[in-house]
């Protein structure tokens, strides 16, 4: 029971902190709609799979252990998290408020995949999987038990950002952010490109 609490605790704290997701999740939400922000919060916790996957089976020791790997991941993630920045930093589509909510079935697949890449680039999610398994979860513990905190991890994941959708595609704030499109797209574009920095910096050091 002790180790399931504080899986728990652990992965709520992790989630809710500011980052990239939260970011990516809310652009889609109030550029492109509610279903939008909720497939790329489906993204986020399918990206959350990658990390459980090499971490339960053990490739995680091979990344603590090769500091050369550990540093292209992050690197990679960085890149990544910049790219995104970049797209939103120099977005010159307007958006409409009218017909937003006729979002088309490649928009949502494009707006899942974005959320599993920023999840499963991104540094901090790898490193709070990681550290979740190596400092919590007990050696001896079987591999549905891990897979099982792993699930648990996903859904926190999920409901949370659904959440974040919700809350950035409700009509009123949407339209205000439209209505300051320009502000918000350089504020989100900016956040961006600060962590995929900040991201290089630290594997560089």
């Amino acid at each position: 029971m002790a180790e399931l609490l504080a899986i728990a605790l652990f992965t709520i704290l992790a989630v809710i902190s500011p980052g990239a997701d939260f970011a990516m999740v809310t652009r889609s939400s109030y550029a492109q709609g509610r279903k939008a922000g909720l497939a790329a919060a489906v993204g986020i916790a399918l990206g959350v799979q990658v990390h459980v996957l090499y971490t339960v089976l053990g490739i995680a020791v091979l990344i603590s252990q090769s500091p050369a790997l550990f540093l292209a991941m992050k690197v990679l993630g960085a890149g990544y998290l910049i790219y995104l920045g970049y797209k939103s930093l120099t977005n010159r589509t307007r958006i409409q408020l009218d017909g937003l909510e006729a979002i088309g079935n490649v928009h949502l697949a494009q707006a899942l995949r974005t959320g599993f890449l920023t999840n499963a680039l991104n540094p901090k999610t790898m490193l709070f999987v990681v550290s979740a398994y190596t400092q919590v979860v007990q050696p001896g513990s079987s591999l549905a038990l891990s897979f099982a905190y792993g699930g648990f991890m996903s859904f926190a994941h999920w409901a949370w950002f659904s959440l974040v959708a919700v809350f950035f595609s409700s009509g009123g704030l949407r339209g205000l952010m439209i209505e300051r499109q320009v502000l918000v797209d350089r504020v989100i574009g900016v956040a961006l490109i600060g962590l995929g920095l900040a991201v290089a910096v630290a594997g560089v050091r």
